[in-house]
């Protein structure tokens, strides 16, 4: 029974990672089918965060009000039917509109899946949550493949679209009765806006500083090989690909690195591997040693996210979904903030100084997590 819980948390995981990279996977068609430059383009991508970010107060509350069983069966069959209004946009603001809304769902699921991963990781009495993670790193090469696929016979996103909620739907109905039950505990209900928690909040700013350096390399790291390494147009898609394998193939590996030495030894080693895959890469900026570090980097900001949500999770005062929102909304700041901040001191110095920059922050890790005693 443990095993097909944990088999249904990882499907949902799966199922999110699939529909995301789905959206994704179709950008272009979607630019160009909606005549958008750039700028139009990157406006109305913000709709997603803002769904998010709006979604946030209120999916901690949702889950451990109700359960994070019962939001998760909702909002994940949502989730993939927002994917579908996407692919109906003809006017920017019906894709502006389907993003937002694809936000909001994206951001209950996420909340309560992380809830039935810290359910499913106390259950199992050892370190499993970077293993659930590693299942939406999965899911995004698969639905990037897919959308590869579908591109390649000139389906339409709004079809495409259609048969990963199909998917994704009958994976649900398969895979729901296998979650985990169960509410919070009761505990004292406090105003809707109350000062945080301090453990917490550290927490968030080690994910926070994690997503800025994920985001940077999403956004930044095509850009820094074609400007900074000049490599070839073949080539110029290599750090990022690199980046991309070596975070996926941490996160499998790092639920027994993590039992083997400890959740606060591991966020200390990420955060160097995160400075140190930077600064090889600012220092020597050639194909070779810029791949090198982006790999390391890869690796150093693969578990940290996981290890993080799995600590707040188990906050013995704050129920799990409450506590993983606050996380959460911390930590998803790097994300948005994080790619901006590139581009603002590129501007001004250069894409190498950004990039030592974010470095700095891997360094900032691993001396903030000597200071969590729930890292203990």
């Amino acid at each position: 029974m443990l095993f097909r819980s944990r088999i249904a948390v990882s499907a949902f995981f799966f199922c999110q990672g699939l529909c995301f990279a789905s959206w994704a996977s179709r950008i272009p068609d979607l630019k160009s089918a909606l005549h958008l430059s750039d700028a139009a383009l990157g406006s109305i991508l913000l709709a997603l965060p803002a769904g998010q970010l709006l979604a946030m107060p209120f999916s901690g509350r949702l889950v451990t009000n109700f359960g994070s069983k019962k939001v998760l069966r909702i909002c994940a069959v949502l989730y993939a039917i927002c994917l579908t209004n996407i692919g109906l946009a003809t006017q920017p603001w019906h894709l502006a509109v389907g993003l937002f809304l694809f936000g909001i769902c994206g951001n209950f699921c996420n909340i309560s899946v992380n809830t039935q991963a810290v359910r499913a990781e106390k259950i199992y009495d050892r370190p499993i949550m970077t293993s659930f993670h590693g299942v939406w790193s999965t899911a995004g090469f698969t639905g990037a493949a897919i959308g590869l696929l579908m591109m390649g016979l000139y389906m339409s996103p709004y079809i495409h679209f259609w048969i990963v909620a199909a998917v994704v739907i009958i994976t649900i109905m398969i895979t729901q009765k296998y979650l985990q039950q169960g509410r919070a505990a009761a505990t004292e209900k406090k105003p809707f806006f109350s000062k945080p928690d301090g453990m917490l909040v550290q927490l968030g700013v080690i994910g926070f500083f994690s997503m800025a350096s994920e985001g940077a390399m999403f956004d930044w790291s095509g850009v820094y090989f074609q400007q900074i390494v000049h490599a070839p147009t073949s080539l110029i898609a290599l750090g990022y690909l690199t980046f991309m394998i070596a975070m996926a193939s941490g996160r499998f590996v790092g639920d027994k690195l993590i039992a083997k030495y400890g959740r606060k030894k591991m966020l200390r080693i990420s955060g160097i591997l995160i400075s140190s895959g930077l600064f090889i890469s600012v220092l020597f900026p050639y194909i070779v040693t810029a791949t090198l570090g982006f790999l390391i980097v890869g690796f150093g900001v693969s578990s940290i996210v996981p290890m993080v949500f799995s600590a707040a999770g188990k906050h013995s005062k704050i129920p799990p979904g409450m506590a993983l929102a606050a996380v959460s909304s911390i930590s998803f700041l790097g994300f948005l903030m994080g790619p901006p901040l590139i581009g603002y001191v590129a501007e001004l110095l250069n894409l190498r100084y950004s990039f030592a920059l974010i470095g700095l922050l891997g360094v900032t890790i691993s001396l903030m997590v000597s200071k969590i005693k729930a890292l203990n």
